[in-house]
């Protein structure tokens, strides 16, 4: 790889742990009271899943731990946005749902966070959007394959 290639390299993913972290740090500010990033995440995964997910399938779709997501799994359960039962077929797995008040409390966050993201695509154009959408896309891919 040439210094220029590394260079570019580095740059694009400088650029790209920077835009994230300015869009957390947005994106949680527009967040209901007492919600977080990622509970926003998992209701809002659940909610297009439309299904029952155990803990570790949930923890694998975010590259987490399960520890990690036993935790916030628990917050969402103390907060009525999720049902944890046992699995039927496994009493040493759990299964996972979205309740009523979670696909709420994720329509809630979604109408509260959608004009900050807008906001951002119309400054900086919605085609460029659509242009950079599919390079981020096949990005994700690849390093998804990494794992």
């Amino acid at each position: 790889m040439s210094d220029n290639s590394q260079n570019l390299a580095v740059s694009l993913f400088s650029e790209i742990l920077v835009v994230d972290q300015l869009a957390r740090a947005g994106v949680g500010r527009a967040l209901p009271k007492g919600m977080e990033l990622s509970h926003f995440s998992v209701l809002n995964h659940l909610a297009h899943t439309g299904t029952e997910r155990t803990p570790a399938q949930i923890a694998k779709t975010f590259h987490l731990t399960r520890g990690a997501m036993t935790n916030t799994l628990n917050k969402l359960e103390r907060a009525g946005w999720v049902h944890i039962r046992p699995d039927w077929d496994d009493a040493r797995r759990k299964m996972v749902a979205i309740s009523p008040a979670g696909i709420a409390a994720r329509d809630a966050a979604l109408a509260a966070i959608t004009p900050v993201i807008a906001d951002v695509v119309r400054k900086v154009g919605e085609d460029r959007v659509r242009t950079a959408l599919p390079v981020l896309r096949e990005m994700r891919a690849k390093l998804s394959e990494m794992e």
